[in-house]
């Protein structure tokens, strides 16, 4: 049995956060799906709502997410995985398909504003906490065979093995990436300014939604906070 810990390190810093959570169990993500393609071209659309401003760091999504990255460490250059969604629909670079599990949180994320991420559970060793690290975790960044450890005071997702995802949602590990062969998914999204709570709630919903649809799984929800810390994954 393993859990996902959320550490009382990361409540210091963000006490009135959530974190949601879509466990997807058993899924088919061999498939080429259409309709996901497409709802993904609608999804870069819609996400030039949260583009408003000219000065793109000045937009509420960016602004928010770039507050929270100065309360820990990070490498230079570090942004959520939100705002690099939303650089790439500034810069109509639109967002592409990848697989079906990575486009369905891709499309939840660009609709919503909300950063998003996911696992594959079975490589997961021990438990999966996300916590400010001491650092020099092991990780290896997708695409890349050089380890690229965390640093001393940096928030991760990290299991016995290494670190999973730098950085809130920064960067995902090679290790745990979500592959075709993924059978079981953990899916996160952070909520930092709960003036965006709904929109949390709304995207947890179309993630499991589309999963249950398009990839043939068992989806539930789980929303995470200061009096919930922990959830039982497998």
């Amino acid at each position: 049995m393993s859990k996902f810990i959320i550490d009382d390190s990361f409540w210091e810093l963000f006490p009135e956060s959530k974190i949601g959570v879509v466990l997807i169990k058993n899924m088919d993500n061999t498939k080429n799906i259409e309709e996901l393609k497409s709802m993904l071209s609608v999804a870069n659309e819609e996400a030039k709502k949260f583009i408003t401003n000219e000065t793109f760091s000045e937009n509420h999504v960016v602004k928010v997410y770039r507050e929270a990255y100065q309360k820990f460490k990070t490498k230079k250059g570090a942004r959520c995985s939100i705002e690099a969604l939303l650089k790439r629909v500034e810069k109509e670079s639109y967002v592409t398909n990848i697989n079906p599990m990575v486009d369905i949180y891709n499309i939840a994320s660009l609709k919503y504003g909300l950063p998003a991420g996911a696992e594959d559970v079975d490589t997961f060793v021990g438990d999966l906490k996300l916590t400010i690290t001491s650092g020099n975790d092991e990780f290896y960044l997708i695409n890349e065979d050089e380890n690229s450890p965390t640093l001393e005071g940096e928030l991760c997702y990290k299991d016995e093995c290494g670190a999973v995802c730098r950085c809130f949602n920064w960067r995902d590990g090679k290790r745990t990436m979500i592959k075709d062969e993924t059978k079981n998914v953990f899916c996160v999204m952070e909520l930092i300014d709960l003036s965006m709570e709904d929109n949390l709630y709304n995207a947890l919903n179309l993630i499991k939604d589309l999963t249950i649809k398009y990839l043939g799984s068992s989806s539930e929800i789980f929303v995470l906070d200061i009096n919930n810390k922990e959830l039982k994954i497998s």
